[in-house]
C-alpha cells in the first residue's frame, strides 16, 4: 500500500479533487487507482487567514513499488497497514464468568471484547442506563436535586458520556488498538468522519445512543449489563478474588474482577484501600472553566470568521514563576459548561459540547498541576480529600449553584489576597483591550445547571490561583483577548484525572490476585479512547491466561 503525506486542499474542495490530486501526486490517471483511504485530516492555518486542509492517505493499486519511485517525492512511501488481532485464548479453566466493575468506556471495551471471545462477562454498573441517567442529569440541572448514584459521573457510559466525546490521545498506536476502538464506535452509530479527523469528536447527543448500541452488542455477544449494581465489596480469601459483593447484599462468586471504575468512584476507593488493596495518590491537576466568545476564537485561530471551516479550538500550556505547569483541558468549542457534581454538599464542573458545537461560548478547564506535596498528607487518598475540600468549598461560594466570576474580579481578588500574605502579586500581560480585529467581549454564562455570581478567590489554594492567573496572563500571548476581564471563570474544575493510581503488575492484575484495574479511574488512562484502549489491554491479559466459558 502506499501512504502520501502532506495532500493539500484549498479550504473549501471536495472529494473528487481529493482524488484528483492523489493521482497527480502519483503521476497517473485516476482510473488506476483501486482505492483511496483517507487516514487523516486536519486543519492547516499557519498562514491564517489563509486556510488549507492537509490529508494523510493510503492507496492500493498495481505495482505500487514503482509507482512511489516514479512519484520522486519525499511524502510517498510504502506502508504495511496495521490492523487489530485479538490474541488466543489461554488454557488455564475459568468456571465463572468475568466481572466487570464500572461500564465507562474502559468497562465498555473490556466488556465487549471478553464477550466477542465467548467469557460472557457481567458488567456491573452502580448507575443507571443511560436513557434514565439522563432523565436524572436534566433533573438535576433545572431544579438542583441531585441523585447521587445517576449524575454526570455515574451511569451508563461514565463521566464521558457527558463532555464532548473527544476521541483524541497522545497513545501511540503501534498496535492499532486506536484505530479499532474508532471502528467499533463507528460501528455503534458515530460518524464515519472519526476515522479521520485530526481531532475526531462524536458530542453528548450522538455519543448517548452509540453507548447503548456496544451495551446490546455485549449482551447479543453472549454478555450481561446489570444497572443500579454498585459493588459494595471485594470478597478475597487467601490473596485472591472469591466474589464481589453487590449493593451491600448480594454475592457474586467470581475469580475475576476487572476494576474499571471512574475517577469519581470515591467510596469505591475508600472501600480498596480497607481491603489493603495498594494503591498510591497521584498528581493531578485543579482549576477553572473558563467561557468566551467562540467567534472570538475561531477569529484567533482562523483570522477570520470560520465559515465553513470546523468551530475552532485551542491548545495552551504554560510554565509559572514558581514551576507549576498550568494547561488548557478538555476544551469544548461551541460547548456548555455542567453541573457535574455527584456528592451532596460538593460542587464540580465540566464541559461538554453537542455534535454540531453550535453553543455561542467556547469553555476549557484551565487547570494548575497539583501533586501530593500539595495535599497536606502522605496517605494513598490524600488527593481524594484535597478535591472534595476544593468542592466544598465550591458549593458554598455558590450557595449549592455553580459559582461564576469575571475574570477581571477573580485577578483583582487572588492579587489582593497575594499582597495580604506578604506575596509577590501577578502583573498583567499585553492589553486584554487588544482584540486583534474582534468586536468586543461580552460573556453570557452557557451553563448546564444553575449558577449565581461569586467569589472565587478562595476556592483554589492561593499560591495555585496565583498559578492561575500567571497562566492566564501567559496565554493571553497565544490568543488575543484570552485575559479579558470580561472572561467568565466557573468552579471548581477538581476531577480532571484521578487521584489514586492502584497498582497492578505486568499481568495487568493487583497484589489481589484476580483483581485487574484498568482504565481512568484506576490511574492508567485519560479519556474515552485511552480507558477504551486499556480497558482492551486487560481483556487481552485475561484471554492469554484463561480458556473460554463453556456453558
Amino acid at each position: 500500500m502506499i501512504r502520501i503525506n502532506q495532500v493539500k486542499m484549498p479550504e473549501t474542495h471536495t472529494l473528487k479533487q481529493v482524488h484528483g490530486k492523489v493521482a497527480q501526486i502519483l503521476k497517473c490517471n485516476i482510473n488506476e487507482i483501486k482505492k483511496i483511504h483517507i487516514v487523516k485530516q486536519s486543519v492547516d492555518a499557519r498562514k491564517k487567514p489563509e486556510i488549507f486542509y492537509s490529508y494523510v492517505v493510503e492507496v492500493e493499486m498495481d505495482g505500487e513499488a514503482k509507482r512511489v519511485k516514479k512519484a520522486q517525492n519525499p511524502n510517498v512511501t510504502l506502508t504495511e497497514p496495521v490492523s487489530y488481532v485479538f490474541p488466543q485464548s489461554g488454557d488455564k479453566p475459568l468456571k465463572s464468568r468475568p466481572v466487570i466493575i464500572g461500564e465507562g468506556p474502559a468497562g465498555l471495551f473490556c466488556g465487549y471484547f471478553l464477550a466477542m471471545a465467548g467469557y460472557q462477562p457481567l458488567i456491573l454498573e452502580r448507575g443507571k442506563d443511560v436513557d434514565a441517567r439522563m432523565k436524572d442529569v436534566q433533573e438535576f440541572w433545572e431544579s438542583g436535586l441531585l441523585n447521587t448514584e445517576s449524575n454526570v459521573q455515574f451511569g451508563e457510559g461514565g463521566a464521558g458520556t457527558f463532555s464532548d466525546g473527544k476521541l483524541n490521545t497522545l497513545i501511540k498506536d503501534k498496535d492499532g488498538k486506536g484505530k479499532k476502538v474508532l471502528e467499533i464506535f463507528v460501528e455503534c452509530g458515530a460518524p464515519e468522519a472519526i476515522l479521520y479527523e485530526n481531532k475526531p469528536h462524536i458530542g453528548t447527543d450522538i455519543l448517548v445512543s452509540v453507548v447503548k448500541n456496544m451495551r446490546n452488542k455485549i449482551i447479543e455477544m453472549g454478555g450481561e449489563v446489570r444497572f443500579e449494581s454498585q459493588v459494595t465489596d471485594i470478597c478475597i480469601s487467601d490473596g485472591k478474588v472469591c466474589a464481589v459483593k453487590v449493593n451491600e447484599e448480594e454475592i457474586i462468586p467470581c475469580k475475576i474482577a476487572v476494576l474499571a471504575i471512574g475517577h469519581s468512584s470515591r467510596n469505591t476507593f475508600e472501600m480498596l484501600y480497607e481491603r489493603k488493596v495498594p494503591m498510591e495518590a497521584k498528581s493531578f491537576a485543579v482549576g477553572f472553566r473558563v467561557e468566551h466568545p467562540q467567534k472570538m476564537i475561531d477569529y484567533n485561530q482562523y483570522g477570520k470568521e470560520k465559515g465553513s471551516l470546523p468551530t475552532a479550538a485551542y491548545k495552551l500550556t504554560a510554565k509559572t514563576s514558581a514551576g507549576r505547569g498550568v494547561y488548557s483541558f478538555c476544551m469544548c468549542p461551541g460547548g456548555y459548561v455542567v453541573n457535574a457534581s455527584s456528592e451532596k454538599g460538593r460542587l464540580a464542573v465540566n464541559g461538554m459540547s453537542y455534535s454540531a458545537r453550535d453553543g455561542e461560548n467556547a469553555n476549557s478547564a484551565i487547570i494548575v498541576s497539583v501533586s501530593p506535596e500539595d495535599f497536606g498528607s502522605e496517605h494513598p487518598l490524600a488527593g481524594l480529600s484535597f478535591q472534595r475540600q476544593l468542592e466544598e468549598k465550591a458549593y458554598l461560594a455558590g450557595a449549592g449553584k455553580v459559582p461564576v466570576q469575571t475574570y477581571g474580579n477573580y485577578r483583582k481578588a487572588v492579587n489582593k489576597k497575594l499582597t495580604e500574605a506578604g506575596m509577590e502579586r501577578v502583573s498583567f500581560g499585553d492589553s486584554p483591550d487588544d482584540l486583534s480585529g474582534f468586536e468586543s467581549i461580552d460573556v453570557k454564562p452557557n451553563i448546564k445547571g444553575q449558577f449565581a455570581e461569586a467569589d472565587l478567590s478562595g476556592i483554589l489554594p492561593l499560591e495555585c490561583g496565583k498559578a492561575f492567573v500567571e497562566g492566564m496572563e501567559q496565554f493571553q500571548k497565544n490568543i488575543r483577548g484570552f485575559a479579558h476581564p470580561n472572561a467568565l471563570l466557573a468552579g471548581v474544575e477538581s476531577r480532571t484525572s484521578s487521584p489514586v493510581r492502584i497498582h497492578r503488575d505486568e499481568t495487568g492484575q493487583s497484589k489481589i490476585f484476580g483483581l485487574y484495574p484498568c482504565g481512568e479511574g484506576a490511574g492508567y488512562a485519560g479519556g474515552i479512547t485511552s480507558a477504551a484502549m486499556d480497558g482492551i489491554s486487560i481483556a487481552e491479559k485475561i484471554a492469554m491466561e484463561y480458556a473460554q466459558l463453556r456453558d
